[in-house]
């Protein structure tokens, strides 16, 4: 997978890790992110960073919820620097929530992901990745999953 630099196009390898429980320090420390992700420690934890670098650029918090045969995404957070208009680095978003539709693959649960948004954010989730409102949620699963997976994971600009 590849993350953008807004800045100069370049495009540059990306990997997703699990978060290691020595990150939520440097997380909490870093002064980069808004949540307080040590809440998160009993989900399932990522980590999104360019290859070979240490710099955490986002985080993702999925919840395995197997009755219902389903990931859901329980907190997602780009790094300060990359959010809004004057981002530095591009695709971050994208490529966890690919990377959280791969893993429910993986699961068995055919791509289904689900997550309760920000009300300002609802219609930027179903219009950027897809995703469809039901009730207070929005879930993706068939063919937008693919969609995405090849988008962000596969590098397709």
């Amino acid at each position: 997978m590849k993350l953008i630099s807004l800045r100069s196009g370049e495009a540059t390898e990306a990997e997703i890790t699990e978060v290691a429980e020595e990150d939520y320090e440097v997380i909490t420390s870093s002064g980069r992110f808004t949540f307080d992700w040590r809440k998160e420690r009993e989900n399932l934890v990522y980590k999104i960073r360019f290859i070979g670098r240490e710099d955490i650029l986002g985080l993702i918090s999925l919840i395995d919820i197997p009755p219902e045969y389903r990931l859901h995404i329980n907190l997602i957070e780009s790094s300060v620097e990359n959010r809004g208009k004057n981002k530095l680095i591009g695709r971050i978003p994208g490529c966890l929530i690919a990377f959280a539709i791969r893993q429910s693959i993986t699961y068995g649960y055919e791509g289904f992901v689900s997550l309760k948004p920000k009300t300002k954010l609802i219609e930027h989730y179903i219009t950027t990745y897809g995703f469809r409102q039901y009730g207070m949620y929005l879930a993706i699963y068939e063919d937008a999953c693919q969609q995405l997976i090849t988008k962000y994971l596969d590098y397709e600009l």
